[in-house]
């Protein structure tokens, strides 16, 4: 299993049979590496997953979903609004449901945020937020947070999917800041790997993992800080 995070919350996981991008929020992300487009990321996806509807993390994956062909997971109302914007390759799920999508498995949690789309001057609901949980065979099971604030039932979460590879929004203001997103590692779950995101982009949000990595004491050198644009394998 590859991970390359491109800035924000966007990520793609690259295994066997599967190439699969997760908030593919490129355009207009302050921290998408200049030396790559959409074109480049898009090369060879096959499956989209999106956690909920705000702009920046839908992002570019109408286009891309339209270009590849590729396979769009999300809630029940992303998926049907994605129907109208020509999207036809659809996998629309909800809360707690698994789905069997070949390469891998994937399940959608709770997640504490909001879930909508400006347009023309007025929200469209797009259904609950979510976290995303991968199951590829043999591999850890990665758990994309989406965004949320600490909640009681990521004990839950650990329970039923046992994570060993964690994206954790750290970026405060709109999702847990630092020292929170620690809390909720450390209380939570027993991760092997913690690649935090959702910070150093907007400058209304932290522009560093500085207080995430600090407040994670003796277990810091489980956090795989990355640049954007650069990848970890599993």
């Amino acid at each position: 299993m590859k991970l390359t995070w491109y800035g924000h919350s966007a990520f793609k996981i690259d295994i066997d049979g599967a190439s699969i991008l997760i908030d593919p929020f490129l355009t207009g992300n302050p921290s998408f590496p200049e030396e790559l487009d959409v074109e480049q990321v898009a090369e060879g996806v096959t499956h989209v997953i999106l956690t909920h509807g705000h702009d920046d993390h839908i992002g570019d994956s109408i286009e891309i979903l339209k270009k590849t062909g590729a396979q769009l997971t999300s809630n029940f109302e992303i998926c049907m609004w994605a129907t109208r914007q020509g999207v036809d390759n659809i996998s629309p799920m909800n809360t707690g449901g698994m789905v069997n999508a070949g390469p891998f498995k994937v399940a959608l949690t709770a997640a504490v945020h909001s879930s909508s789309k400006q347009s023309d001057g007025e929200a469209i609901y797009l259904g609950n937020p979510h976290g995303v949980i991968i199951e590829v065979p043999g591999q850890k099971v990665l758990y994309h947070m989406g965004d949320t604030d600490i909640f009681s039932d990521m004990a839950l979460i650990n329970e039923i999917y046992r994570p060993r590879i964690g994206i954790v929004p750290i970026g405060d203001r709109f999702t847990m800041g630092g020292k929170v997103a620690a809390l909720a590692c450390r209380k939570f779950f027993d991760f092997d790997t913690i690649v935090p995101c959702h910070y150093g982009s907007f400058p209304i949000i932290d522009q560093t993992s500085d207080t995430f990595v600090g407040a994670m004491g003796p277990d810091s050198g489980k956090v795989s800080a990355l640049k954007p644009g650069a990848s970890v394998d599993f």
